[in-house]
């Protein structure tokens, strides 16, 4: 008989996990120092609150109370609005060609062209001598001096 795909043997035995450590519960920024609103224009704090990227951070990551994390929310939102702070941060590696996009990718890099000229064409049929359906040329406009005037007539 032959071994089923998913069959990964017979003992199922759980890893052993490390033993975690109680860690320090975290504080509320604003409750500790008894702030009553999160104001938008306090950027530097607001800085704290968001990730290298310009992402809200989690209630868990930064410690804030529940209330407060909204707040924060509504702030960070607010001074984007304003200008005050960025959507997006752009990183080095966000910079780079990447993966197609506009950044173009390795078989695609830039070269100065040169100053050839264009290939002339083969010779092939006589173009359409000038008659009754050949549209008309333009006519070129009469060179004048600086400053002088066309003569009407």
């Amino acid at each position: 008989m032959g071994r089923r795909k998913n069959d990964r043997g017979t003992s199922r035995t759980p890893r052993a996990q490390p033993p975690r450590r109680p860690g320090r519960p975290k504080v509320c920024l604003f409750c500790k120092e008894r702030i009553a609103w999160v104001d938008y224009k306090d950027t530097n704090v607001l800085r704290r609150l968001m990730s290298d990227r310009g992402k809200i951070k989690a209630r868990r990551v930064t410690g804030t109370c529940r209330q407060h994390q909204r707040d924060v929310a509504t702030a960070i939102k607010t001074a984007r609005e304003m200008a005050l702070l960025p959507y997006v941060v752009r990183t080095a590696s966000d910079r780079g060609p990447g993966r197609g996009g506009r950044g173009g990718g390795r078989g695609r890099e830039q070269t100065p062209r040169s100053e050839e000229p264009a290939a002339e064409p083969e010779a092939g049929p006589a173009p359409a001598a000038a008659g009754a359906d050949a549209p008309e040329a333009p006519q070129a406009a009469p060179d004048l001096e600086a400053g002088a005037v066309p003569e009407e007539g």
